[in-house]
């Protein structure tokens, strides 16, 4: 996997001050996408442990709430893999911070359905989000007034919450409780 970007104190996307990683490669190319540099699954830097360890240490201090992945596509089946990875040494090392992650695909119809590569990774990679704002963005329903995301259809899903309860929770209901908060 390559990645395009990183982030070491991004307030935009996710409560906050969060690192956020822009992976690369992403299939569906959205009219307007703000990151088209990022379709390409070539573009950016290689990921390396080198870059997992980069990332650990700038989620090190107390002010950072957490880590959120965009892109490009985090859940394009050949970037799941690496952001795997990331996902266990962050939550091995900081299991009390939060983990975001964006993607255009829909949480009930293309992620559990398990047609995104092998589900063994899906699954554990869902084990470690606490918030998935899923679905793509469409320009027609661009809205800068929106919390975390960019059009009318994206959700915001409260992922433990949703897998517990084998349907969609939305993030939004458990404000109250902090969750994904951290």
């Amino acid at each position: 996997m390559n990645y395009a970007a990183i982030k070491n104190c991004d307030i935009a996307n996710g409560p906050g001050v969060r690192v956020s990683l822009f992976v690369s490669g992403c299939t569906h190319h959205c009219k307007g996408c703000f990151n088209e540099v990022a379709w390409d699954f070539q573009y950016g830097e290689p990921f390396t442990q080198e870059t997992i360890d980069r990332l650990l240490e700038m989620l090190a201090p107390d002010h950072v709430k957490g880590l959120t992945i965009l892109g490009g596509e985090p859940f394009e089946p050949e970037n799941q893999p690496a952001v795997l990875e990331l996902l266990r040494q962050v939550k091995s090392k900081y299991p009390e911070k939060s983990v975001w992650a964006f993607s255009g695909y829909l949480m009930d119809r293309d992620i559990l359905s398990g047609r995104l590569g092998p589900w063994e990774i899906t699954r554990e990679y869902l084990s470690y989000l606490d918030v998935l704002v899923d679905g793509p963005f469409i320009l027609e329903k661009k809205d800068l007034s929106l919390r975390f995301r960019g059009s009318s259809n994206q959700r915001l899903i409260d992922v433990p919450a949703t897998l517990k309860n084998d349907a969609i929770v939305l993030w939004e209901d458990w404000q109250g409780n902090g969750r994904g908060l951290k």
